[in-house]
C-alpha cells in the first residue's frame, strides 16, 4: 500500500489500522535542537481524542503517545522522531456483519476490490482514526516553529454545521472562543445553535456534515513553488487527505466565480506601518491592499494571513436501516451500523485541519531555507552547544 506518506523535507511516514494493537508516525526531517516532550504533544492529541462529550465517540481512547526516538534530553537529535499510540479501547465484533456485506458509502468494498483483503474492525486503515497520527506530527511542527525566530500563528474553527453557519469571526475570536465550547465554534452563541442541530441529527439516528475556517498568520512571503509545488495545491492535497473532506478552498473560494476581474484584483501600496499589521512586511514594502486572494497569489505567500475552508460530508456510520449486499452469499440485506461513532466530525477535525497545516507550513519554510533542516540554530559546524548531552564522567 502505498501513499502513507506526506511532506517533502518535513515528512511524515504513518501506520496502523483502526483496531490494530497501535497506531504509530515516524516523522523525518526534524531539526536538532529542538525542545519537545510527551507532554506537549498530548495536548494537542487530547483535543482530537474521542469520548470529550456527547457529540463525540463513546470510544475509550485515552491515545496516551510514547516517544520512541529522536530526543535527548529533552531536545530533538535531527534523527526521525518516532512516535505511537496505542489502541486500548477496540471492539471489532460489531463489525463482523460487514465482513462481505460492504457499509454504504465506507471504503469497505474499494479496499476489498483492491487488496482482495482488508483489516475490517471499525474500517482499518480507512477510519478517521488514522489522523491520531496527523495530530501528533502536527505538534511536533509546531515545536519547531515556536522554538524557531518566526512568530508564527495558526487556528480554526467550526464555522458551519448543517444549515447553521456561523458569522465571519476575527483571528483573535478563533484564538479565544473556539475551544470554550464543545462544538469548536469562535462564536458562541453560533455554537448553541449548532449544538442543537447536532442533538436533532443524533436523535434520529442520523449525522450531518459541517465546514471548519482555518487561518495562519506570520508566514512569510515568498514560500512555495509555481505549479504543482505552490503552496494552494499542496495545502489543498494535505486537507483533501482528511477523511471525509469533500472541498478545500482559500480566500475568496468559490465566491470567486461571482466576482469580477477589477473587484478580485488588489491594488499594491507601500506599507507605511500602520494599516498591515498582520501582514508579514517592513516599512516601504508593497503589499497589497487587501486579501481576497488569502495570503497567496500566484502559488506563493504574500505574507499576508492565509485563509480559506475545508468542508466535510456527514460521518457514514449511523444508525438508520441501510441496505447492501453480502457478495458472499448472494443476499440483499437490511443493516443497521450499530457501534460507537462521532455524529459529525468537524468538532474533532480543527486540530486535525491545523495539524496539517502547521506540518506544510513547516515542509514549506524548510524547503525556502527559512530554517536550517539540521539544526534550529542554523549554526552550522558548532558543535559545544546548550543543548549538547554533557558527558557521564
Amino acid at each position: 500500500m502505498n501513499g502513507n506518506e506526506f511532506g517533502r523535507l518535513f515528512r511524515v511516514t504513518t501506520y496502523g489500522e483502526s483496531h490494530g494493537d497501535a497506531m504509530g508516525c515516524t516523522v523525518s526531517g526534524v531539526p536538532a535542537g529542538v525542545e519537545l516532550d510527551e507532554e506537549t504533544i498530548q495536548r494537542d492529541l487530547d483535543r482530537r481524542k474521542p469520548g470529550q462529550s456527547m457529540i463525540t465517540t463513546s470510544r475509550g481512547e485515552p491515545d496516551e503517545v510514547t516517544i520512541n526516538s529522536g530526543l535527548q534530553d529533552g531536545y530533538t537529535t535531527g534523527t526521525p522522531v518516532g512516535m505511537v499510540i496505542q489502541n486500548k479501547d477496540a471492539r471489532s465484533g460489531k463489525y463482523e456483519p460487514f465482513v462481505t456485506a460492504p457499509r454504504p458509502s465506507h471504503g469497505d468494498f474499494t479496499y476489498s476490490a483492491k487488496f482482495g483483503t482488508r483489516n475490517w474492525g471499525g474500517g482499518g486503515r480507512s477510519s478517521a482514526r488514522e489522523t491520531v497520527n496527523w495530530v501528533a506530527a502536527g505538534a511536533v511542527a509546531k515545536a519547531v516553529l515556536d522554538g524557531s525566530e518566526y512568530d508564527v500563528e495558526i487556528k480554526a474553527h467550526v464555522n458551519q454545521i448543517g444549515d447553521v453557519e456561523a458569522p465571519e469571526v476575527s483571528f483573535a475570536e478563533m484564538l479565544e472562543h473556539s475551544e470554550e465550547n464543545e462544538v469548536r465554534c469562535g462564536h458562541p452563541e453560533t455554537a448553541e445553535r449548532m449544538r442543537e442541530r447536532i442533538d436533532e441529527y443524533q436523535e434520529a439516528g442520523d449525522s450531518i456534515g459541517g465546514a471548519i475556517a482555518f487561518e495562519a498568520r506570520g508566514v512569510p512571503r515568498g514560500l512555495g513553488a509555481p505549479r504543482f509545488d505552490s503552496v494552494p495545491s499542496r495545502l489543498g492535497r494535505a486537507m483533501m487527505a482528511i477523511p471525509a473532506t469533500t472541498a478545500f478552498e482559500f480566500g475568496l473560494g468559490r465566491d470567486a466565480r461571482e466576482v469580477a476581474g477589477h473587484e478580485r484584483n488588489e491594488n499594491w501600496e507601500f506599507d507605511d506601518g500602520e494599516g498591515h499589521d498582520e501582514t508579514v512586511s517592513d516599512e516601504g514594502d508593497p503589499v497589497p491592499v487587501g486579501n481576497d486572494h488569502g495570503g497567496l497569489q500566484g502559488g506563493i505567500t504574500t505574507g499576508e494571513p492565509i485563509y480559506g475552508e475545508v468542508s466535510f460530508h456527514a460521518p457514514t456510520s449511523i444508525p438508520k436501516e441501510q441496505t447492501t449486499v453480502d457478495w458472499e452469499t448472494g443476499e440483499e440485506k437490511e443493516i443497521q451500523v450499530v457501534g460507537r461513532h462521532d455524529p459529525v466530525l468537524p468538532p474533532r477535525g480543527v486540530p486535525v485541519v491545523e495539524a496539517m497545516l502547521w506540518c506544510t507550513v513547516l515542509d514549506f519554510m524548510l524547503l525556502g531555507g527559512r530554517i536550517n533542516p539540521d539544526r534550529l540554530d542554523g549554526d552550522v559546524g558548532e558543535y559545544d552547544t546548550e543543548y549538547h548531552p554533557s558527558s557521564p564522567e
